[in-house]
């Protein structure tokens, strides 16, 4: 479903996926809804929407501890999205939140559950993974490992963002008494 043209609509869509979202999203995880996945909204116009919204400040962007810009709604947003939702057809809104439903913890992964790693001089390279919460300057968690090889390195980002959760879970239990 497209909705090109209707520029008031197009703002209260995007101000509808972040509410509906409940975290804080990068520009490209709006773009990707928005955007790439869904094709809502032209990119362009994507983009000069999050400009306007910041401008009238119903929406806000916030750095995290990595330098991360995230967006996210304002009071003032919730209450024209609130008045004027309506303008949403109610199938469109049907479709985007179930949309959101069936994605929210990707987006919250690929947000929160970092992952990175380097070469090392002795050819070995070094895994960086890490929890960063929403609206914390410094990770939630963080771990430092070694890997022999580039392709183990990769693997074990990749699998950072299904088992960030289990990790840090049974790493606060073995370690922490409450």
């Amino acid at each position: 479903m497209s909705i090109y043209g209707d520029s008031t609509t197009n703002k209260l869509v995007v101000l509808f996926v972040l509410e509906k979202m409940e975290i804080p999203l990068t520009e490209n995880s709006i773009l990707d809804i928005c955007c790439s996945s869904n094709n809502w909204i032209n990119y362009m116009d994507c983009k000069e929407i999050l400009w306007q919204l910041l401008e009238s400040e119903l929406i806000y962007k916030s750095e995290n501890g990595n330098g991360e810009e995230k967006y996210n709604i304002t009071y003032e947003g919730r209450n024209c999205l609130a008045s004027f939702f309506t303008r949403i057809p109610q199938s469109f809104r049907d479709t985007i939140a179930e949309y959101i439903r069936q994605n929210r913890m990707h987006f919250k992964r690929t947000q929160e559950y970092l992952s990175d790693y380097s070469k090392n001089a002795d050819g070995s390279y070094t895994i960086t993974l890490k929890i960063q919460a929403a609206f914390v300057d410094q990770p939630l968690f963080e771990i430092k490992i070694k890997a022999p090889s580039r392709h183990s390195a990769i693997e074990a980002t990749k699998k950072w963002h299904e088992k960030a959760p289990i990790v840090y879970e049974t790493m606060f239990d073995m370690l922490i008494e409450e």
